[in-house]
């Protein structure tokens, strides 16, 4: 048996709980730290009060290519990319100086989730390292934007530049729900 570093556990403890602050699920925390599952199991429950959310992570990359998680991927992938291209940072210090980098330019509304979630981000930047996903210009704008790896990209335009027809329509509910007054 190796001696076990003081120092080190306080790191990997420190970047748990940052990571459990962002919103992280348990199998992020278990892949970008050394603590074992009953111990971030106990970290998270002391931080957040219940029990980290169960099941599978999303697996999928159509997720990132929808009209609005579209442009909040390619603004999170943007950023990422600048960190670890000029600034120096990689790995999981990358993706959370970019998420936090992230949720200072695209703020949820008060009292919602963010649109894009750390693990999502997370997730993104594995399927991009994975050549799942890529980045494409748009013709139009120039913007870089999140895009499935193998699809045709010729006069490619962005969700900006050509949103569906739908985009930023709110349900009939939602609008006189808020036609309301409380």
């Amino acid at each position: 048996m190796g001696n076990k570093s003081v120092v080190s556990e306080g790191r990997q403890i420190s970047l748990a709980i940052e990571l459990i602050e962002l919103g992280a699920r348990l199998q992020l925390l278990e892949t970008e730290t050394t603590l074992s599952r009953e111990r971030l199991l106990k970290l998270y429950k002391e931080l957040r009060g219940v029990s980290p959310p169960k099941g599978m992570l999303p697996f999928s990359t159509d997720w990132f290519i929808t009209w609005q998680p579209n442009i909040h991927a390619s603004v999170f992938m943007g950023i990422y990319r600048y960190l670890t291209q000029h600034a120096g940072v990689a790995g999981i210090d990358a993706i959370i100086k970019a998420y936090r980098l992230y949720l200072e330019q695209m703020p949820p509304e008060k009292g919602a989730e963010p649109l894009l979630s750390l693990t999502r981000a997370w997730t993104l930047i594995r399927f991009y390292e994975n050549r799942m996903l890529t980045l494409v210009e748009c013709g139009e704008c120039h913007g870089h934007f999140v895009s499935h790896t193998f699809e045709l990209h010729s006069g490619y335009r962005c969700g900006l530049c050509h949103p569906p027809s739908r985009a930023g329509k709110k349900k009939k509910t939602d609008v006189v729900a808020e036609a309301i007054p409380a």
